[in-house]
């Protein structure tokens, strides 16, 4: 049957599939238009099928606050291409999920893909925007942090996000000091908050390390050990958040920045999300 222009704009409209898929979807369906929009929705779970072994490397973190700042919300949407996940309606279909996600109080990505976005479940939504753009996309991470007031900051590229959870905050600033040590984990990707949570396995990894050299650069047995550990105080400092150099003054420690605002304020939780 003659499918004319005029239905399928009206189904690209409604569904944002292609101009001939429409028209092919229109024909198949001898112009039902529900049919249609399920054999476009068919098209992209055969797509998404196909996809399925596909790497999504590229896409956009985005984080979303509650009501007091006591929790943060925040979720990774993954796609094949850094051009798509540069479009603004994938930018807007990561914050429409979120926020779903949000209201619904989702507690896992599983949960998230479970709920309904505009009526239709998000897995179901996802599976149509694969339909359309070509690629596959993925809920790849979906993280909530709670605390005292917890702050998020998520990088210029929307490729990397961090939520910061504070304690004793006081009067001070806790957006600002929370972006302030986001941009720190951000830029320096410490492994753990402080030396007690550094795993046992790396303490020794480190110590053997430590040991390792000494002995190899001829130092004295007696002295190995002590060596070792002054060695492993350095990784520490180096690599646990609240005793690393301040990216803003090297001067002072990320603990002391902290303190320096309010004293006894600190971090008790971090997490970084990157694609």
């Amino acid at each position: 049957m003659a499918i004319s222009a005029k239905q399928v704009n009206e189904l690209r409209k409604t569904t944002g599939a292609g101009m001939m898929d429409c028209k092919k979807a229109l024909v198949e369906a001898e112009g039902d238009f529900d049919k249609a929009i399920e054999i476009l929705r068919k098209k992209g779970q055969k797509v998404s099928a196909k996809r399925a072994d596909r790497e999504t490397s590229e896409g956009v973190v985005v984080a979303k606050n509650n009501a007091d700042n006591s929790k943060v919300v925040m979720l990774a949407l993954t796609c094949e291409t850094d051009f798509v996940a540069k479009n603004d309606d994938f930018v807007k279909l990561a914050n429409d999920i979120l926020e779903a996600a949000v209201a619904g109080g989702a507690d896992s990505a599983e949960a998230v893909l479970a709920l309904e976005l505009n009526g239709q479940a998000i897995s179901e939504v996802i599976t149509e925007n694969i339909g359309k753009i070509g690629e596959k996309i993925e809920v790849k991470n979906f993280t909530i942090v709670e605390g005292e007031k917890v702050a998020a900051y998520i990088h210029g590229n929307k490729k990397l996000g961090v939520a910061v959870a504070l304690e004793n905050v006081g009067d001070a600033d806790f957006e600002t000091a929370g972006k302030d040590v986001g941009m720190q984990v951000a830029a320096m990707n410490p492994i753990a908050l402080n030396k007690d949570e550094v795993p046992a396995e790396v303490v020794e990894q480190e110590m053997r390390i430590g040991k390792e050299k000494a002995l190899a650069e001829g130092k004295p047995e007696a002295i190995v050990e002590k060596i070792a550990t002054g060695m492993l105080n350095k990784y520490f400092k180096d690599n646990t958040l609240l005793a690393q150099d301040f990216v803003k003054d090297s001067s002072v420690s990320v603990e002391k920045y902290l303190n320096s605002l309010n004293k006894g304020m600190t971090v008790t939780k971090f997490v970084r999300v990157s694609i």
